[in-house]
């Protein structure tokens, strides 16, 4: 068995004897480094964040805040872990903390050392050249005391200023480290498998463990409900899951892709993913949770899956026995009940190339802006004819029905006629034939059913214009219109 090895504001930490599902949070206040707080355990509020330093799907070394409420310690093996503590450099403040203390945006101070360490990651980032990317960065921070406006001050006073100092020599000079791992303690078990074929030794001695790599909804059953969870296998290690690759043909990312990432990667290119992700959650989260946790999760109300169904992804399944590959609108058969069979793992995500005239929108209907999870969310794909006539289309919806699912009877209707309000009305009752919406507590069936009609219009109204909108800064709606007809 191997210890879990470290490094906790630059000093070496080997862990041998803590249960696995011990959290980061719960290790590094037992250390003294009370500044990361503990308030929601959900990774809602910020307070617990902390910065780890690892590397994105190119390989290059990032900064990545992250809720350590939701990490658990044998996932940053091998990796450096920085808390509030650690930030000063020769007994001075770190400029992120001058900036906070210069603007005044340190109110009660609970909440301080989270928003230090997600403005810590906007210091050494390289890709901060629109608003509402530091917006994106600093939104999973709660201030009680609503001290926003000099924290959004100071955070714009900072991002992107990469200081030369240790810190920007930690990320010249940090190569990808191993992450394999077989960990036990207190009669858990954590296996982090590297290869394929270790990956199948390790289900076989483990047939009942959960499979494990971002954590953000996984770790809620051990912080939030309390329940043991004695066997996990980490797919995080495995070669090309965390992989970005755009050919001639499709894109394909690797199912262990963070979604950070995955929405750095398809801002420009493939920009429905990428407005899908904008308000999906939390940079923290972000910095964390995968497409294929999402995927693989089955959630009704899951965020991904809709656009992925609307672009026509096909999912790849990997086993001992060899690959199979599955569309995705065929992937979901239940709430929370997917097409993997036993010993099967979702290993890669195909998207094909949208074609350049096709009309592409990505919705997310929720209470709040940010930090929520949606009522309604839709995935819709039209492509027309020389003749203006509809060649293709894909309308999916989440938060309908028990899965993410087409709305079959709708597509049905639009195939083969004129692109027009005329046949979108016409269409639009059948709507009901497609979904029966559930009732809950986010939305009743009525409103449901009526979000979904009115994204379908609005989806039409949209791409008149263009035929892929991107969102403003700071939008005020799901939909984006423009001035005139």
């Amino acid at each position: 068995m191997d210890p879990i090895r470290f490094q906790l504001n630059g000093r070496p930490i080997v862990v041998e004897d803590i249960p696995p599902t011990t959290t980061v949070l719960q290790y590094v206040r037992s250390t003294g480094a009370t500044g990361t707080k503990e308030g929601c355990a959900e990774g809602d509020c910020g307070a617990c964040s902390v910065v780890v330093l690892d590397h994105d799907a190119g390989g290059q070394p990032r900064y990545r805040a992250i809720n350590s409420c939701l990490l658990f310690l044998p996932m940053v093996h091998g990796k450096q872990v920085f808390t509030v503590e650690g930030l000063t450099q020769d007994g001075e403040p770190h400029p992120v903390q001058s900036a906070l203390v210069d603007r005044l945006g340190s109110q009660c101070g609970y909440c301080t050392p989270g928003v230090v360490m997600s403005m810590f990651e906007a210091c050494y980032r390289d890709d901060l050249d629109q608003d509402w990317k530091v917006d994106d960065q600093m939104c999973g921070n709660l201030c009680r005391c609503t001290g926003y406006r000099p924290i959004r001050e100071a955070t714009h006073a900072i991002a992107g200023q990469q200081p030369d100092d240790s810190f920007s020599a930690a990320l010249a000079a940090t190569a990808p480290s191993s992450m394999a791992l077989h960990y036990e303690a207190a009669g858990h078990r954590y296996q982090c498998p590297d290869s394929w074929s270790e990956l199948w030794d390790a289900m076989d001695r483990a047939p009942e463990a959960r499979f494990i790599v971002g954590a953000t909804d996984l770790a809620l059953t051990v912080t939030k409900r309390f329940q043991p969870l004695t066997d996990l296998i980490s797919l995080e290690a495995l070669p090309g899951m965390d992989g970005i690759e755009r050919n001639e043909s499709s894109w394909t990312f690797g199912a262990a892709v963070k979604l950070s990432d995955l929405e750095a990667a398809t801002e420009q290119d493939l920009p429905p993913i990428a407005r899908m992700l904008r308000f999906f959650a939390s940079r923290q989260i972000k910095n964390r949770a995968t497409v294929g946790g999402n995927l693989c999760n089955a959630s009704p109300i899951g965020d991904m899956a809709p656009i992925l169904m609307a672009l026509g992804a096909t999912l790849h399944l990997r086993s001992r026995d060899g690959t199979r590959s599955v569309p995705m609108d065929s992937f979901f058969l239940d709430y929370r009940e997917t097409a993997m069979g036993p010993g099967e793992v979702l290993a890669m995500v195909e998207v094909p190339l949208p074609d350049p005239a096709a009309r592409i929108g990505a919705y997310k209907v929720s209470k709040r802006r940010e930090l929520d999870i949606s009522a309604v969310c839709a995935g819709c794909f039209v492509l027309l004819d020389e003749g203006g006539l509809v060649s293709t289309i894909r309308l999916a919806y989440g938060g309908m029905a028990a899965t993410t699912s087409r709305a079959q009877a709708t597509e049905a209707a639009l195939l083969g006629q004129p692109w027009t309000e005329d046949s979108i009305e016409a269409a639009i009752p059948h709507l009901d034939a497609d979904f029966v919406p559930i009732d809950d507590h986010r939305g009743s069936a009525w409103y449901r059913g009526t979000v979904a009609k009115n994204l379908l219009r609005g989806f039409f109204w949209e791409t008149q214009g263009e035929p892929v909108v991107g969102l403003s800064d700071r939008p005020s709606g799901t939909v984006v219109l423009r001035e005139g007809p």
